[in-house]
């Protein structure tokens, strides 16, 4: 009986088998039974096809284990170094050394005379043919470094985190992440199963990214994921001509059997599906992108916390008494916030008046209101409103300005018949800070 499915419902998720086998492929593993009875023809043909078919039925990460198993079986390699490997990422280990492996353990030779006869009688090839294991350890020592040097770092980090186990905060982004990459991993394996019809344009990623709750943070750990493959595609696609690799040999004959290798590797396909799987992973990259830049333009501006009114006025320098004129500042935390400041040069004998350029009546202390400080100058005046005069008699009109009240202030600067100059709001040793207001 049919189940009709109700719309909105959550789908549940298909499980993902481990090993890629093609259903035409079941049962066909390749047996090199009778290979020494084989021309070299023959034998070279066989091992690009079985090479082909690892390829196509499993992923990188499935081969890990023959690879393990077949160091084991080699004098120059340890259990650790084979730990080292473990310590990398799946991706960073390329899928022809599994492949070479499980080849090797399932009997083929590491070096075949005929085949090598072969190879050099066709035309368009370069160089001679090196044994399979050659490549396989020189690639070996470098990701065997690789991997001690994150394995000793993991060490150290084990060592230095406590008994209970708690994720970090980009390790649950990261495990995040790597659920999200469920569904497109399905949409890729597309590619493996049919390259003709793969669209490497139908997968809906905004509406995925949505789904999963997929942020900025999550994104660049996507990139991370895939942005090897796409190296590794773009290489291939790069890949020399005939003509250009047999040049190359005679300079460096090992970076053109690395291309070799590599050609070799992939050459079930054609220029137009490693085009087209760049074309999916490029679009993978760019919603990943996407996801980035809008997360920095609706980001909202961090706001600095404000300062402490002793933190503000801590570099301010004034003169805190003056024995000719007996006069004393007030404390220089009041002027944080005023709406006007009087001040006196003891040496030029200049009296100003700071008026603020954004007052608050009510004093309720809103933020950017009042007079301010920074360094040793004052700020948040109005420049226009903001003079000072000479006194002609300072120790009188000093006298008459410390008896006068709000009403007398008012128009005390216009009695003085002196020219008005402008405020600068710099205060030194000599100023005096006579009297703030709210």
């Amino acid at each position: 009986m049919a189940v009709l499915s109700v719309k909105g419902a959550p789908r549940k998720k298909k499980p993902k088998a481990a090993p890629r086998i093609t259903k035409a492929g079941k049962l066909l593993v390749p047996q090199w039974d009778g290979w020494e009875d084989w021309n070299g023809d023959k034998f070279h043909t066989f091992k690009r096809h079985a090479h082909d078919w690892y390829y196509q039925s499993f992923k990188a990460a499935d081969m890990h284990p023959h690879l393990f198993q077949w160091m084991l079986g080699q004098e120059e390699y340890t259990k650790d170094n084979i730990s080292s490997l473990k310590a990398l990422p799946n991706w960073r280990i390329p899928h022809n050394l599994g492949i070479n492996a499980k080849l090797l353990l399932d009997g083929m030779p590491a070096f075949n005379p005929k085949e090598a006869e072969y190879w050099a009688s066709c035309k368009g090839t370069s160089g001679e043919l090196q044994p399979v294991t050659g490549y396989m350890k020189d690639r070996l020592a470098i990701l065997i470094e690789e991997g001690s040097t994150i394995a000793k770092e993991k060490k150290v980090e084990e060592k230095a985190s406590a008994k209970v186990y708690v994720p970090s905060i980009q390790e649950r982004i990261a495990d995040q992440a790597r659920e999200a990459c469920g569904e497109i991993d399905e949409w890729l394996d597309g590619f493996i199963e049919d390259k003709k019809g793969f669209d490497p344009k139908s997968f809906d990623f905004k509406t995925h990214f949505r789904k999963m709750n997929v942020t900025q943070a999550h994104a660049r750990k996507l990139v991370k994921f895939y942005e090897g493959e796409l190296e590794e595609f773009r290489e291939l696609q790069m890949m020399p001509t005939s003509g250009q690799l047999t040049k190359m040999a005679e300079k460096d004959a090992r970076a053109a059997d690395m291309w070799e290798q590599l050609k070799e590797g992939y050459s079930h396909l054609t220029k137009k599906d490693v085009q087209n799987y760049i074309l999916a992973l490029e679009s993978l990259i760019d919603a990943c992108a996407f996801v980035v830049d809008t997360s920095k333009a609706t980001r909202k501006p961090r706001t600095s916390k404000p300062k402490s009114a002793d933190k503000l006025i801590e570099k301010l320098k004034y003169a805190k008494t003056n024995d000719k004129f007996q006069l004393a500042s007030i404390r220089p935390e009041d002027v944080i916030g005023a709406s006007e400041l009087w001040v006196f040069n003891v040496k030029t004998r200049k009296l100003g008046k700071y008026v603020a350029s954004n007052i608050d009546p009510k004093g309720m202390g809103r933020a950017g209101s009042g007079l301010s400080v920074k360094g040793t100058t004052i700020i948040g005046y109005d420049e226009k409103l903001s003079v000072q005069k000479t006194l002609r008699k300072p120790e009188e009109q000093v006298k008459e300005f410390k008896g006068a009240g709000k009403v007398a202030l008012r128009t005390f600067l216009d009695v003085i018949k002196t020219t008005d100059t402008m405020l600068n709001g710099r205060c030194n040793l000599d100023t005096i800070l006579l009297k703030a207001s709210g």
